[in-house]
């Protein structure tokens, strides 16, 4: 190689090397953002109405901060860390509603189409108009219950059956299902939203019966092994258990912070006895949460590759409760504005602004806040619509 080859060469490697560390650079020399959103949430750990908290803000090609703030264990005053696991709980209903997705993309399931077409158990069913302690009036609905319906909280089925008790982690999904086919409809499908773990766990055996797999072995086959989610589960492993962050609620004078359970999930977390829950079972980490966002920011594409057409991430996350319902959700998605998104039972949120491209992602385990802690979430959210403004 002549002395001015190799010139051009080093110039080449020097410029590619630039380019490369340029972002990396530039957020150390530049940590504002990542500072203005951890003193946004400081103060709620100071003052103990906030545990702890992992957020992740990212656009549709890369993550701009991880951060974490507080305490994963406050009586010990363990660190919260960013790899710490929490339960995502109804956040599960937007997975759930990608992996059918990818079924309805694929031309396996049709959104019109009735869910006894995949599930005859649901053939028949009933739709109670009156009900008390002592009687139960029953009729035909006027029309069947479909897939769209499930997805967007409009079948008119209940939160759970009375089978599911006093967890709700230990009916096999068939058997779920099957109880669900058996108590009555409480609204005529398609006129009224009503928040429904049933109609997302149906969906889950839908997925099971059209793909011939185990409903939580497609997930990780066709969702979280693509998308890298190395972390999300329904059952967390002995090394994730010790970094899932404690649950807690105010005490009883509502002054401070005092640690509980999951009330809803069966212990110890990892035994396989418990059952995978499509409409709230999930643990995961803020990394494995933002990627999927955005996956579906960047239109169902992820590293180059398509994870779900763009017509199932817009069906998904645009308003499917129909004109005459004042809710805006869509398939698996709350839906309103310029974002969508969804929280969990613990506090958890995951929203996705269009507007400004940006995904954020707030973990926490909390069941109430004591003092100001619930502005907890609002307050992230503008710190990092502020920091990542240019993005």
């Amino acid at each position: 190689m002549d002395l001015f080859a190799f010139g051009r060469f080093q110039i080449g490697v020097a410029t590619c090397l630039a380019a490369f560390l340029a972002p990396c650079l530039a957020a150390a020399a530049d940590p504002a953002p990542t500072k203005s959103i951890t003193a946004a949430l400081q103060p709620f750990v100071d003052n103990h109405s906030l545990a702890g908290a992992v957020v992740l803000v990212a656009d549709k090609d890369k993550v701009l901060c991880t951060e974490s703030v507080g305490f994963s264990d406050v009586g010990a005053k363990k660190a919260l860390k960013p790899d710490a696991i929490f339960w995502i709980a109804s956040q599960s209903k937007s997975i759930t509603a990608a992996a059918l997705m990818i079924l309805v993309d694929g031309g396996k399931v049709n959104l019109d189409d009735p869910v006894d077409k995949y599930l005859p158990e649901f053939k028949g069913l009933w739709l109670a108009v009156e009900q008390d302690k002592d009687h139960i009036l029953l009729k035909r609905p006027k029309r069947a219950i479909t897939v769209r319906d499930i997805l967007s909280h409009t079948s008119g089925m209940p939160f759970r059956s009375a089978m599911e008790e006093p967890t709700l982690d230990m009916l096999a999904l068939r058997d779920a299902v099957k109880s669900y086919a058996m108590t009555p409809l409480q609204s005529e499908p398609g006129a009224k939203y009503q928040y429904s773990n049933a109609g997302i766990n149906t969906a889950g055996r839908i997925i099971e019966v059209v793909s011939g797999m185990p409903y939580e072995e497609f997930l990780d086959k066709r969702l979280f092994e693509p998308l890298s989610m190395k972390d999300t589960t329904f059952w967390p492993s002995e090394d994730q258990l010790k970094r899932l962050a404690k649950l807690y609620k105010p005490n009883k004078d509502k002054n401070d912070l005092e640690e509980t359970t999951i009330g809803q999930l069966t212990y110890p977390l990892s035994d396989r006895k418990r059952q995978p829950m499509p409409a709230g079972g999930l643990f995961s980490t803020a990394d494995d949460v933002g990627r999927f966002c955005q996956m579906m920011l960047n239109g169902g594409v992820v590293n180059g590759k398509r994870v779900l057409s763009e017509d199932a991430v817009k069906q998904m996350t645009t308003k499917q409760t129909g004109d005459a319902l004042k809710d805006n959700y869509g398939l698996g998605w709350s839906t309103g504005g310029d974002s969508f998104g969804h929280g969990g039972a613990l506090s958890t949120n995951m929203t996705v602004n269009t507007k400004r491209g940006l995904v954020m992602v707030f973990l926490v385990q909390h069941a109430g806040f004591p003092g100001d802690g619930g502005k907890s979430l609002g307050a992230f959210q503008k710190a990092a619509e502020e920091a990542f403004a240019s993005k």
